[in-house]
């Protein structure tokens, strides 16, 4: 049926964007919302089917994919994700997929590759010339998540700490950390505490921090430029990890925030040996593939670039859903 309709979702640990597409790839509406990571976001349900909500009556929707955080990681927490799925979504066909597979997926448009992702946490996902998936990493901010966007910005606020105390060299991130959050400095301890102490999302709070880290080591600041350095080793080795799966000489990519940092890529490049592939498609495009996918759409290289365009149209104006109020879209 040419008026079918695909909705994906891009779930994640600072944000879900959900996107309803036609046969051609063309984004008809989105919604933009907060975090979905129920490792660390007690609301995350809630959130999600906030933003699921306005289309479940969408007229035409035959398939959806999901690519969510965590998912088939923790059993409980899968079966929890796949009943919200299935409660809005009685009627589409429904494919559920971890939220890096998915990025995997639309970055190497389901062909063999190495995915490095770097966001609020960090892992990476494989697939090899036989299609068989591998994972490295993942684990959380407890117990891994190296190289991610929160482990930088918590390195980074210790290393502030450390500064002001004399047990470090002066950084020029203390003046902008506390700047940039609008903290007294003659008063660092009372100020960063209060701060960290009434953060509601501990993580995405602190992860944000990482873009300062890269602001601070393009002004040539040695401390912010070495986290980076540190960074990458650990992103390194998540791609060594995993690099045996696969066949040798096999491409390598990235996604997440993270990467917006060009001196974070750049060391990662270096210690990897080779250049990163540009993604063929952002993360909701990859869960746009997988819903394409489940009604057998001829998927070749004119809708893959069509869909691209579309998906970044998309990231660039999304629209965002008020959780008070499901009927009121505000411009994001």
């Amino acid at each position: 049926m040419n008026d079918e309709l695909i909705l994906g979702i891009d779930g994640g640990g600072s944000k879900i964007l959900v996107a309803l597409a036609d046969r051609s790839a063309a984004i008809r509406r989105t919604t933009l919302g907060g975090g979905v990571n129920p490792m660390d976001n007690a609301g995350w349900l809630v959130e999600l089917e906030t933003h699921i909500a306005p289309f479940r009556h969408e007229r035409n929707l035959a398939s959806v994919a999901a690519a969510l955080p965590a998912y088939g990681e923790v059993a409980h927490l899968s079966r929890l994700q796949e009943a919200a799925i299935e409660k809005v979504f009685p009627n589409a066909r429904a494919t559920i997929l971890n939220d890096v597979d998915a990025a995997h997926l639309g970055a190497f448009a389901g062909q063999a590759g190495i995915l490095i992702l770097s966001g609020t946490g960090s892992m990476a996902w494989a697939r090899n010339a036989a299609g068989r998936p591998a994972r490295s990493g993942g684990w959380g901010d407890v117990i891994g998540d190296e190289g991610s966007s929160y482990w930088i910005g918590r390195l980074a606020l210790n290393l502030v700490s450390q500064s002001l105390d004399g047990r470090a060299p002066p950084t020029a991130l203390a003046n902008l950390i506390f700047q940039h959050l609008g903290l007294d400095l003659a008063d660092p301890i009372n100020a960063l505490g209060g701060w960290v102490s009434a953060l509601t999302r501990p993580r995405a709070g602190i992860a944000a921090l990482s873009a300062l880290v890269d602001r601070a080591a393009q002004a040539g600041d040695q401390a912010a430029a070495a986290l980076l350095e540190r960074a990458a080793d650990e992103l390194a080795k998540l791609h060594d990890a995993i690099a045996g799966h696969c066949e040798a000489g096999t491409d390598w990519t990235y996604a997440g925030g993270t990467f917006s940092s060009a001196l974070l890529l750049d060391a990662l490049e270096r210690r990897i040996g080779s250049p990163a592939e540009a993604p063929r498609l952002p993360p909701i495009g990859g869960a746009l593939l997988a819903a394409a996918r489940n009604l057998g759409w001829p998927l070749d290289d004119g809708w893959l670039g069509h869909a691209a365009a579309s998906a970044r149209a998309a990231i660039a104006h999304p629209i965002k859903l008020s959780l008070n109020n499901n009927e009121g879209w505000e411009h994001a």
